[in-house]
């Protein structure tokens, strides 16, 4: 039984024991180098150049799979995003409130989740119903902006401290042409405050708002070691928790699930794992990360 079975079975038995109602925590089931290209304005909003995704850079920067494994890796991305995209825009099960804000989340580092939120991001971005948004939440540590090159280019952070600037005009185009950025901005003392304000929550829905067909993917900070990662968890529709298989501790995984007891939608993706599982209601996807451990390609 993995360590995820295990979490899930103990905080079952817990709440047994305890005489808990269900909480609704419930699983229904992606140095500097790039290129800027001219993006092509928006909504009459002038817009900061576009960039290019590099893949070897990405690559590189363990973010993106060896190109021998981008068919299986696409395969099982695909499994994962479809529970995310019916209850974001009501596709075979009701909409879910908000569900077109997911957040992408993990007990501790080193789990994948920064991995998880750019192949999700573009798995999402290959549906051609959907506009894909790719937020850097992880203030703490924007490793998407950095390998992007735009570790000190206005963002997130900075819309947040200044109402006067319009979140729109600090979104980047890709050359992906349903995939969008938002850097994570310059570093603050207050980012906690910042991320837990009434503002942040103005910033989300205005995200999601432009036609309607919009998915918004915040990479976060881990769930256990910040505290901008929980001031986060009231904006999301969605929140998916990336499991690293076979390493993630389990009272370390209980924890951070504890502080998600609540929340309408929690879905968990078992990173690096050759096989997905199913146990009681709850879900899990399932994919892998860049590292010295290859999958299975007879799993998928």
């Amino acid at each position: 039984m993995s360590v995820v079975e295990k979490a899930i079975r103990k905080l079952q038995e817990q709440r047994q024991q305890s005489g808990e109602p269900s909480t609704g925590v419930e699983v229904p089931q992606i140095h500097p180098a790039h290129e800027e290209y001219s993006a092509q304005p928006r909504d009459g909003v002038t817009h900061l150049p576009g960039i290019v995704l590099e893949r070897d850079v990405l690559r590189a920067a363990g973010l993106l799979p060896p190109e021998e494994d981008a068919d299986l890796l696409s395969r099982q991305y695909r499994k994962i995003k479809h529970p995310l995209v019916g209850q974001a825009i009501g596709r075979g099960v009701p909409r879910s409130p908000k569900g077109y804000l997911i957040m992408i989340a993990s007990a501790m580092s080193g789990e994948g989740k920064t991995f998880t939120s750019l192949n999700l991001a573009l798995s999402l971005a290959r549906d051609k119903d959907l506009r894909v948004l790719l937020v850097d939440a992880d203030v703490a540590k924007p490793q998407l902006s950095h390998v992007l090159g735009l570790g000190e280019s206005p963002g997130l952070l900075d819309a947040l401290r200044g109402p006067q600037l319009d979140v729109e005009s600090l979104i980047r185009a890709t050359d992906v042409p349903t995939l969008s950025f938002l850097p994570a901005g310059v570093g603050s003392e207050e980012a906690t405050e910042l991320l837990s304000s009434a503002r942040m929550e103005q910033i989300a829905e205005l995200l999601g708002r432009p036609d309607g067909r919009r998915i918004v993917v915040f990479d976060s900070p881990p769930l256990l070691q910040t505290t901008e990662s929980p001031a986060l968890t009231h904006v999301a529709g969605q929140i998916v928790v990336v499991v690293r298989a076979e390493s993630t501790p389990q009272p370390v995984l209980l924890d951070a699930l504890k502080t998600l007891e609540g929340h309408p939608s929690v879905s968990l993706v078992l990173n690096q794992s050759t096989q997905s599982v199913t146990s009681g209601y709850y879900y899990y996807g399932y994919g892998y990360g860049y590292g010295s451990e290859r999958p299975n390609r007879d799993s998928a």
